[in-house]
Formats: structure tokens, sequence, C-alpha cells
């Protein structure tokens, strides 16, 4: 006959009451009260969760005193709200189980466990961000929306005619006396900015230009196209003088470095290609990317290079080390334009989602230009924080760089006779000055646009309310 043992617990819990019940009259053992025994459990319930927590990361810690030092005043009255009481709803025997715990890092500050008040407010933390926090982390100070600058309206001053196919490429002359574009009948025209006559036409390309850019410190003109070319163009006898061969299909985008004689290119290989402007040496690859490099900008600080691609990803490069730094998958569509503020350590990138962007060096979201329809083909931004984007679709959005308020919204004038799918802006850049924004588009044409200089804050008033929406991250 087989018998079946009780559990150990209740043999534990069985052997312990015997052993009480046998020495309690020799060693005086008082039984232990409720009181006490519900202090202890709790005790240990809140060393077990908050211990871990009980003091601030120094970072954080280093964070709250510089904002304690700030607001004095409130940091004052924070620390002498008074605890709950019973007409908080709060437990009185648990508030005064509260109240007997020890702190185990005595001195240290922290009323991360106390209970307060619903008027306590920011009573959690000394220095916590203004009234209604309630809560051990630190918050923000509440959302301040920008308010966007006046900017006059733009119009349309000039129509370029002269080239036979979809102009792609633009850049204007760092003196700002003339510009050159290249299109789809494979040819780069310069002409006079002032007067929009056309001074020369160069041919060498087999295949759509895709991209110029002209050196501030050499007479050199560079150009790149879907032959896979990408030439150097000498502008004082206006003959091409090297070929940086290694590209495998179509190059996209072309940038000169703003302080190293290096030129970078990018297209559909999906790699950006650094140059040594003056040996033609391929001598960096950067790879990564996942589909085709349709925009690429090169400033002087890292990242030095940041690319745009089809697989909706950005990634900003360290040109010393030759590897990305950090890749940006905000975007859910291609990202096909990029451009970076002239004063500020920003920039931004256009897709056909929106429009967005981003603070370097780390690449830090900031906001989304919000308005813009269609697919952002071409981005564009002056020192007077006026951002444009060009759609397919022949949308023209003016936005304002610091708030990303859209002020201002126009379609695109189409050449008479050409289709209305020919109404795609694909290419634009302001000039040195800023006063002028120039477009290359669809229906073969040029366009320069100019502010209407009559157009005061009477008669186009800034039509923006302010919403409680948290835009600008920084």
């Amino acid at each position: 006959m087989t018998t079946t043992l009780p559990p150990p617990e209740s043999l534990v819990l069985t052997s312990a009451k015997h052993t009480r019940a046998l020495f309690a009259t020799d060693f005086a053992i008082a039984p232990l009260d409720d009181t006490t025994a519900h202090k202890s459990l709790l005790s240990c319930k809140l060393r077990s969760e908050y211990d871990s927590v009980r003091e601030l990361p120094p970072a954080l810690a280093a964070k709250i005193e510089g904002a304690a030092k700030k607001r004095k005043t409130t940091a004052s009255s924070a620390a002498k709200k008074p605890l709950a009481g019973v007409e908080d709803g709060v437990d009185a025997g648990t508030q005064k189980l509260l109240e007997g715990i020890p702190a185990s890092n005595a001195g240290g500050g922290s009323v991360a466990l106390s209970l307060r008040s619903k008027a306590a407010g920011s009573g959690f933390l000394p220095g916590a961000a203004g009234p209604g926090a309630g809560s051990s982390l630190v918050r923000k100070d509440a959302f301040q929306p920008i308010k966007p600058a006046w900017h006059a309206p733009w119009k349309l001053m000039r129509v370029i005619s002269g080239h036979l196919g979809w102009v792609r490429a633009l850049t204007v002359e760092p003196n700002n006396q003339w510009f050159a574009t290249g299109a789809g009948d494979r040819t780069i025209k310069i002409w006079d900015l002032a007067s929009g006559s056309l001074r020369l036409t160069l041919t060498g390309h087999i295949s759509t230009v895709r991209g110029l850019a002209v050196s501030p410190r050499h007479p050199y003109m560079f150009s790149c196209g879907e032959d896979k070319m990408v030439k150097c163009w000498d502008l004082e006898s206006n003959r091409v003088i090297r070929h940086y061969h290694g590209h495998l299909s179509g190059v996209y985008a072309l940038a000169l470095h703003p302080t190293l004689d290096v030129l970078v290119t990018a297209g559909r290989d999906g790699v950006a290609r650094v140059w040594d402007m003056r040996t033609r040496t391929n001598v960096m690859v950067l790879g990564g990317h996942q589909g085709t490099i349709s925009s690429l900008i090169t400033q002087e600080a890292d990242p030095q290079i940041i690319t745009g691609s089809m697989d909706s990803t950005i990634r900003l490069w360290d040109l010393a080390a030759g590897k990305s730094m950090a890749v940006l998958t905000h975007h859910k569509k291609s990202v096909r334009a990029l451009c970076s503020h002239p004063k500020e350590f920003t920039f931004a990138s256009g897709s056909a989602d929106n429009i967005k962007q981003w603070k370097c060096p780390e690449g830090a979201f900031m906001q989304n230009f919000e308005g813009a329809g269609g697919i952002v083909n071409t981005l564009a931004v002056n020192e007077d924080d006026v951002l444009f984007s060009g759609a397919d679709n022949g949308e023209m959005c003016f936005f304002d760089w610091k708030s990303g308020y859209r002020y201002q919204r126009l379609d695109t004038t189409a050449q008479p006779g050409s289709l209305d799918a020919e109404l795609g802006i694909f290419c634009s850049t302001f000039d040195k000055t800023g006063l002028r924004l120039i477009t290359g588009e669809a229906d073969k044409t040029i366009k320069i646009w100019k502010q209407d200089e009559t157009a005061t804050e009477e008669t186009h008033p800034l039509e923006w309310k302010p919403t409680l929406q948290r835009r600008r991250q920084f």
C-alpha cells in the first residue's frame, strides 16, 4: 500500500509551526503582528521593483540639475508639494507604511516613490518640466509651434527654350554670371543668367545628361549621364580634358566636395564613387544601398557625403573612414531629391510620401514639410529659408524652412503645344543670390522665377493657424 506525501511546502510550514510552539516559551519568540508583516512585504516588493531605478542615470541627473538651476522657483515650489492624503483617494494604511520605509539612498533627494496628490503635478522630480509632468521621467517643455516668417510669393519671370529633350540637370556658375543645363537631347547648354540668351552648346555625351557641377576653385565643369560617362570640361577651351571610367550603369548624380579636390558620382549601380579630380583615380567606392542612387550632396563637415536612393533610405557617409555613419529609414518611397541648407547644418529629403528635414551630423529627424503633392523630383533652399519642391505633376510648393509651413502652391506654366504629361519638374536651383529660382522641366524649357516685388504682408497675409501637433523636434 503506497501513501502520498503532502507537498514539501506544506511540510515545511507545519515544521515551522511545530518549532515555534516548541521553543516559544524558552526563547520568548513573540508572534508577528499583521502590520509588521505587511510592512515587510511591501518593503520587499518596493525594493525588488524599484531599487534599480531609484537613482537616475548620470546623464539624466545632470540634465535635471541644469534644468533645476534655470527653474529655481519651479523647483522650490515642487519640493514643497504636500504628500497625498486620504482626501486624495490614498489609503491611509498604505500611506503610513510608505512613510516608515527607509530609503537606501539617504540624502539622494529622490522622491520617485513618494505619493503625490493630483494637484502636485510636477512633484516627482526636482526641476521636472512644467506643471502636469506627473512622472519620474523628464518631459520637455510644452510644445510651442514656430510662427513662420513672411515670404513674398513667387511668380514666373522668364521662359527659355532651346533644348530638344527633357531638361534633367542644372548648375549655376560661382560668380553668378551664367548657368548650365543638361537635357535628354545629349547636349549641355550654357545660358546668360541676366538675359537668358544662349552662350554655348557642348556636345559629347551619347545619352541623357543627368548631372552638372562647376568647380569654384578651378576652370572646370563636370557632367555625367546615362551613358555611364563622367566628363571634365575645360571652360577655357570648351572641350573634354578628362574621363572618369568605372561606373557599371547610368550615372544619375554628381557633386564636388567644397574643400577637397575630389568628385563624387552615383547612379544605377547603387554605389557612390569618389574620384581624385586630377589623376582620375577611383579612390573610394561607397557601397551599401540596395537600389539606384538618385540624389547626392556633399559638405565640408561630417557627414561629408549624403546619398538618397530608390531603396527608400538615406545614407550619411564618413569620407575618412569610407563607410556609412548612419542609415535613415523614415521614408516609405524612393528618395529622389536632397538639398542642404546654405547656413544651417541641416538638410532636407524629398520622396513620393513627403518631405523631411534632418539635423546633421547624426541625421536626427526634425520635422515634416506637409502639403506637397505628387512625386517630389527636386528640392532647393536659399539663404532666406525658402524651400522649393518640384513634382512630376508640375506642382510647385514653397515652404518656410524654420516652421515647415507651406505658404505658396502653384502649378508650372506648360509650354504651348506640349502634352499634359509634360508638366514634370526634374531639376531646380537658386542662383547665388537666392533671388532667382531656375527650374528644368519636361516641356523642354527652362523657367526662371522671382519673388513679387510689389507684395507686402498686407496684400498677401500669412494664413497660418497654430496647431497642437508636435512637428519640429529640435
